[in-house]
């Protein structure tokens, strides 16, 4: 396993670019624009990792900006921790055993959400490529929030 990113929310992404390039020193790595899904992706590396050459594996900040207004309440401005694993259907079949519920199963092979006992959303992501769909993920609907 190993740690990817930590998203948080944003309201205005230019403001808050300025923060956190400008201010705080990091420095854009990645940017994905979702015209479908209506949001930006902005992925941001410490100075030292840029310096380093290692931005590309070192954990990253995630800024998520609805196009969409929102009025973000009770820490939904912060979105989850990331994950990625060798196998992301082996990983939560041991959760499960574990009697962790799977809230978004990985049904495309690729992607799944957990919950901490405090609420804290944990996005398990496949390395590498997705993974064939499989059952019983396929058929498996989502469970509560995530």
């Amino acid at each position: 396993m190993r740690y990817l990113h930590t998203m948080v929310r944003v309201t205005n992404l230019d403001e808050s670019l300025d923060f956190y390039c400008n201010k705080m020193g990091l420095t854009e790595v990645r940017r994905i624009e979702n015209e479908g899904g209506r949001f930006t992706l902005v992925f941001l590396a410490a100075s030292e990792d840029i310096e380093s050459g290692k931005a590309n594996a070192a954990p990253l900040l995630e800024l998520t900006y609805n196009w969409d207004p929102e009025t973000y309440t009770g820490g939904r401005n912060f979105g989850h921790l990331a994950y990625e694993v060798d196998n992301v259907y082996e990983y939560c079949a041991s959760l499960q055993e574990k009697g962790i519920v799977i809230n978004r199963p990985p049904r495309d092979g690729r992607m799944a959400f957990v919950r901490s006992p405090d609420n804290i959303s944990f996005e398990i992501l496949q390395k590498g490529g997705s993974l064939e769909p499989a059952e019983p993920w396929v058929s498996m609907p989502n469970t509560g929030e995530w």
